[in-house]
């Protein structure tokens, strides 16, 4: 665990405020959940909490069924990384931070088909692919993650048979969610 030198009061609520700075390098937004965890040593972890990051196993088995359904390169993530890759690219995305354009793209709930060349990358970290199709994840009106068709830079644009796979994906996940919350 690293130390930041941060000391904050508890108020006579029981609140604690989150330095500005640490919740913009963490990525943590209003309103987003933290889970807390508690050590044998008395020590209390926060941790940003990710519903879809739970499935992970089942992200990754839904990512190779439209792998197989489209071809190409399937991801599921949530607000802040890939959490599946099925089709390559495994290495140069799993777990990797999404782009400020892809969150950008579910943040505004709505579909995006690229039009051709690759405008939006998929990662921070890897910009040689790039978002085709992107399908936002919802759940009781929230936005939880994205399903993914990816492309290499440069590649064709998003197919009909892509976007409607993703459509069908992202709705079926935010309905787990609803059944499962």
């Amino acid at each position: 665990m690293k130390a930041t030198g941060i000391v904050r009061r508890i108020d006579d609520l029981g609140r604690v405020v989150i330095p500005k700075e640490l919740r913009r390098s963490m990525h943590i937004r209003e309103g987003d959940p933290l889970e807390i965890f508690t050590d044998k040593d008395g020590e209390l972890i926060l941790k940003k909490y990710s519903p879809v990051g739970e499935l992970g196993e089942f992200a990754a088995q839904l990512c190779d069924s439209l792998r197989r359904g489209a071809g190409g390169i399937a991801a599921v993530c949530d607000r802040d990384s890939v959490i599946a890759v099925a089709g390559g690219g495994k290495k140069e995305l799993l777990d990797k931070p999404v782009s400020p354009e892809l969150e950008q793209i579910m943040a505004g709930r709505g579909v995006y088909r690229s039009v051709g060349g690759g405008e939006v990358p998929v990662s921070v970290e890897d910009g040689s692919f790039c978002v085709s199709v992107a399908v936002p994840v919802l759940s009781e009106g929230d936005v939880l993650g994205c399903v993914l068709f990816v492309a290499p830079r440069g590649s064709a644009a998003g197919t009909e048979l892509e976007l409607k796979l993703a459509q069908t994906a992202a709705i079926f996940l935010g309905k787990q969610f609803d059944t499962n919350l």
